[in-house]
């Protein structure tokens, strides 16, 4: 059997980070750079210019689902800035949205500046389903990941009411599927019904598989070229969130909920 070291350094390694010889916690929950790829060193530089540029009151942290909504058409399924716009556009928000970012690559970033300096009143956090892709990780770990991410936030914001919403529902694979739900259902009972000051728990499957039946049609990804499994919420999947969870953003706003 492989030792828990050798499958972090492997792990990281892959990744293009490294961790401690004598790390203890998973790679999930592990703070892993990816500086070496340009876009990502860009736009990390892009944001933490854009902290300081402008008041936030609002901060969005997440991966590829969350910075889609800086998207544009024109076909109107990936049309999501002027959603963006409606919800959220005169609320000082930040989209710290990074594709292909896994819970370690997010804890990397919170911890190289991108939440310093600022005060929001809400944060927003989406993270996980990259876990449950190439990376394969099992769902303790990716637990262990999302819990790292929030504990962090708490820390660095700590007068920030935190909205943490669970793993969106998708179809890449039986496996993938049964994690979100077994991740979801650990993060329920670990911050659901209040049990962690100042973090309000949002279960998404409501939104995309009303009455427990997957609606295919509020994801994107069966329309592409070549077509791929059901991942990415199309605008109308996005919108319906953010209605969604409109209601607990506004109260933490200290706003009138708006439709």
């Amino acid at each position: 059997m492989i030792g828990r070291r050798a499958l972090l350094a492997a792990g990281a390694a892959a990744l293009g980070g490294a961790v401690p010889a004598a790390a203890a916690l998973p790679l999930a929950a592990t703070p892993v750079s990816r500086m070496d790829l340009r876009w990502w060193r860009e736009r990390h530089a892009a944001k933490l210019a854009e902290i300081r540029s402008r008041p936030v009151e609002l901060v969005f942290l997440g991966d590829s689902i969350t910075q889609n909504w800086e998207t544009s058409g024109p076909p109107p399924w990936r049309d999501f800035a002027p959603l963006w716009r409606h919800w959220y556009g005169d609320r000082q928000a930040v989209n710290l949205g990074f594709s292909g970012d896994a819970t370690c690559h997010l804890l990397w970033r919170l911890r190289n500046g991108e939440i310093d300096g600022i005060a929001p009143k809400a944060t927003v956090i989406l993270i996980g389903a990259n876990n449950l892709g190439r990376l394969h990780w099992p769902a303790e770990d990716t637990l262990a990941g999302i819990e790292a991410v929030v504990a962090e936030t708490r820390h660095r914001l700590p007068d920030s009411g935190i909205l943490l919403l669970g793993i969106l529902p998708s179809e890449r694979s039986a496996w993938a599927s049964a994690t979100t739900q077994t991740v979801n259902r650990a993060l329920a009972s670990r911050f659901g019904k209040g049990q962690v000051p100042g973090v309000v728990w949002f279960d998404p499957e409501p939104v995309f598989a009303p009455g427990g039946r997957f609606d295919r049609s509020l994801f994107y990804d069966p329309l592409l070229s070549p077509p791929q499994p059901p991942l990415h919420p199309t605008a109308e999947g996005q919108a319906r969130l953010a209605a969604a969870i409109e209601p607990t953003l506004a109260r933490l706003l200290g706003q009138a909920p708006r439709h």
